[in-house]
């Protein structure tokens, strides 16, 4: 249902221009580090993994390296499992989900799978517990070519150079909050000068998949296995999450390659998105974490079968 709810900047019905984003951007503030949370358990991985920087991003003064880990004994044979985290940077586990499963899982895959770790692909919006990088731009939108987002050229760009390798599965692990109705999606009808419509966040845990591959007996038994650790969002009384209609229980398809989305970056057979509900009373960080890690697991095991 549309709305009369008016966000702080700009004027309802005229889309921003640079004086409203350079409002927004005054507005932002650093809240947590990308160097202590993120950077510091990869540098304390790398007797482990392979660190590959890939992208360097600068906004002002703020600097930014982006980093992925690869298998140390990378072989162009196997097939390629990529596993991207934090392309919204406010979506927490994300990024210490992909973390969690170089730590404790990561390693019983070697020799079996090539895996390609992107913990968070926009740090400066993790630091800032954001949606969009510091130009306004959703890296989540932006797996396009040319894309308007530093954030996802990078990763293009790792991804393209891999042209020895078969990427035969891509889970992009997020988080859909509470916070997405209370600023994010007000803020982006703000921006776009559109009259904003509520939805109804879901209570667990979703998986998005692709229309033109949706692939649903893979995205069930990761349902399945994260049903034993978070529960799973149920549709809503018109059978929906998120306004699509589900596939199978837990399960929603989208066209994520025509709408950018990370998920839709590669010719994988396999791809989906996570999306964890940490705003339940039902779940704490330490669950949405272990969610996203059994999702992973559940993933590499179904590929491998």
């Amino acid at each position: 249902m549309q709305t009369n709810s008016f966000y702080a900047i700009g004027t309802p019905g005229i889309a921003w221009g640079d004086h409203e984003r350079a409002l927004w951007l005054a507005r932002q503030t650093k809240l947590r580090s990308y160097a202590d949370d993120v950077v510091s358990v990869i540098d304390s991985l790398a007797t482990r993994f392979a660190v590959v920087p890939y992208g360097e991003l600068r906004y002002g003064n703020d600097h930014y390296q982006q980093l992925a880990l690869k298998s140390l004994q990378w072989n162009h044979q196997l097939p390629t499992v990529l596993v991207t985290g934090g392309v919204h940077g406010y979506e927490t586990s994300g990024v210490h989900g992909a973390l969690a499963f170089l730590q404790q899982r990561a390693e019983q895959y070697a020799g079996r799978v090539n895996l390609l770790i992107v913990p968070c692909v926009s740090p400066w919006a993790y630091e800032r517990i954001n949606r969009w990088n510091a130009e306004t731009v959703d890296p989540n939108r932006s797996f396009l070519q040319p894309s308007p987002a530093q954030e996802a050229a990078a990763l293009m760009q790792l991804v393209a150079a891999m042209t020895q390798d078969t990427f035969v599965l891509h889970i992009d692990l997020h988080e859909t909050t509470d916070s997405d109705e209370s600023e994010f999606r007000p803020a982006l009808s703000a921006r776009d000068g559109k009259a904003f419509e509520t939805e109804t966040i879901p209570d667990g845990f979703y998986l998005v998949g692709e229309t033109t591959n949706p692939q649903l007996e893979f995205q069930r038994t990761i349902i399945d296995a994260v049903a034993a650790v978070t529960h799973i969002a149920p549709a809503d009384s018109n059978g929906r999450i998120i306004g699509v209609s589900t596939a199978a229980p837990g399960v929603v398809l989208l066209s994520c390659k025509s709408r950018g989305l990370c998920a839709g970056m590669t010719a994988a057979r396999y791809t989906t998105t996570t999306e964890v509900y940490p705003d339940s009373p039902r779940t704490t960080p330490a669950i949405c974490n272990a969610a996203q890690v059994v999702a992973v697991c559940a993933a590499i095991d179904f590929v491998l079968r």
